[in-house]
Parts: structure tokens; C-alpha cells; sequence
């Protein structure tokens, strides 16, 4: 465990030194959450409780979208595209000579990833918010920890997602595109466009029951306080499930790929 500690510190320490990188996201997102935000304004005046939120609610959600966007690659980055252009150069080999889990390796990585992005690109936008909008914020700790844990799960099913997709990889060559089309499930899937719970019918039931629903809509739904008690237990049994369910898949698509594919180059 002390060796995938280190990986996350060093892989946190690695996005920090980007510091001009670092202010430009949050000056983006902050940007892009006022645009949001008076546009969902509009919307939930002309349709009061939309969704079973308020205007505050909906307000509060952009700017969680906006915080957590980076947390969970709903706009690419991460470990996805380092990982991919390893498998195509025939780099992975030396990865899977090392004395370490592979998948365990990557999930290391991602999460002082996620944590550095949470910090650095989650927190300043929502202090913008704050400032120019009533938000609504938790008054309980509790929920406050409630939250940081959904988003823990929510990005540990982000990485399990994406690494599936990019072990394509292994029998395309390429996974640009199956990179492209992970980031648009994504996007769509997460709430990140719209929240989940304003889609109708069967499209609703379904986005709601996808992994993709871990990563933004359940950790907002947290921290508005929809979910308590039992109900809260099952949004985390919800997300544990689905990292379960996806780490297996990753752990017997890696078995499969790195025991019948030969990587590029010998």
C-alpha cells in the first residue's frame, strides 16, 4: 500500500507544479459556471421545482458540475490518454515488468489526480459562486463527509470506466476514438449537461441506473441533501457496487488482453 501512497503523492505533486494551467481552469470554469448558471435561472423560473429542485438547487448544482468536472475527466485528461499512447508505442511492456499491480498502478495515479483537482480546481470555482449567487450549501459535517466519500466512489468508477475503454487499445492500436466516445457518455450520462433527474421517461430510469450517474448527479444529490439516512446508505452501496463490478471487469480484460495480444512493435 505504501507504494501506490507514493504513486498517488508524486502524481499529486505533478499536476501542482502546473500552476498557470491550474489557474487557467478555474478562471474557465468559473466562466463557464456563470454562463450556466444564469441559463439554469432562466430555466427553473419558467418551470419552478424542475427536477425537485429550487432555483438555489439548480444554481448549486452547476457549480458542483463545475468543481467535480475535472475530478471525474467528464472533459478528458487523466491517466487515459498517457495509458493509451503507452499501449500504442509498445511502452506498456515495461509496466507490466514492474513489481506492481497494473490496474492498481493507474488507480493510484488517478486518484492523486482527482485529489489535486478537487482541491485546486473544485474549490475556487464554488467560492466564485458563492460570492455572486445564494447557494446551498450543508450545514450539517456530516454531510459534508457524506459528500468527499460519494466522491471518492464517483472517481474510482470514473478510472474503472475509462481504463476499460482504454484497454481497447490493446486490439485497436488506437483508442482515440474510443476515448472520444467515452468522454461523450460521459458528459451526457454524468449530469454534467443536464441533471439526470430532469430527463424523461425510460431515458431518466436508465441514465439514473448507468455508472456514469456516481461521478456528478449523485455526489450533487448528496450535498443538496436529497438523501439521507437509508436512502444515503444505498446511493454508496449504488456506487460500491458499480466500482466492484467495473474493477472485476478491468481485472479480467487485462488477464485477457496482456495474455492473448501482442504488443505493437514485438
Amino acid at each position: 500500500m505504501r507504494v501506490y501512497a507514493a504513486i498517488a503523492w508524486r502524481t499529486f505533486r505533478r499536476y501542482a507544479s502546473y500552476r498557470a494551467a491550474t489557474a487557467a481552469g478555474v478562471f474557465t470554469n468559473s466562466v463557464f459556471g456563470l454562463i450556466l448558471a444564469f441559463t439554469y435561472i432562466a430555466l427553473w423560473e419558467a418551470r419552478p421545482q424542475l427536477g425537485g429542485y429550487d432555483v438555489d438547487d439548480a444554481v448549486t448544482y452547476v457549480w458542483l458540475g463545475q468543481s467535480l468536472g475535472m475530478v471525474g475527466a467528464l472533459w478528458g485528461g487523466g491517466f487515459r490518454e498517457e495509458l493509451a499512447e503507452r499501449i500504442r508505442t509498445g511502452d506498456i511492456a515495461v509496466d507490466l515488468y514492474r513489481p506492481v499491480d497494473l490496474q492498481a498502478w493507474w488507480l493510484a495515479s488517478d486518484l492523486g489526480r482527482a485529489g489535486f483537482h478537487l482541491l485546486a480546481r473544485g474549490i475556487p470555482p464554488t467560492l466564485v459562486g458563492s460570492l455572486l449567487f445564494d447557494l446551498s450549501l450543508p450545514t450539517n459535517p456530516l454531510t459534508w463527509a457524506a459528500f468527499l466519500l460519494a466522491v471518492l466512489l464517483g472517481a474510482i468508477v470514473s478510472f474503472s470506466i475509462n481504463y476499460l475503454f482504454t484497454l481497447a487499445g490493446f486490439w485497436l492500436l488506437d483508442a482515440r476514438g474510443v476515448l472520444q466516445l467515452a468522454g461523450i457518455l460521459a458528459l451526457f450520462f454524468s449530469g454534467m449537461l443536464l441533471p439526470l433527474n430532469i430527463f424523461p421517461g425510460w431515458l431518466g430510469d436508465l441514465a439514473n441506473v448507468l455508472p456514469w450517474s456516481s461521478i456528478l448527479q449523485l455526489p450533487a444529490d448528496v450535498f443538496l441533501g436529497t438523501y439521507q439516512g437509508r436512502e444515503l446508505l444505498g446511493v454508496f452501496g449504488f456506487q460500491a457496487a458499480w466500482a466492484s463490478a467495473l474493477w472485476i471487469a478491468g481485472r479480467f480484460v487485462t488477464a485477457l488482453a496482456t495474455r492473448k495480444v501482442v504488443v505493437q512493435g514485438g
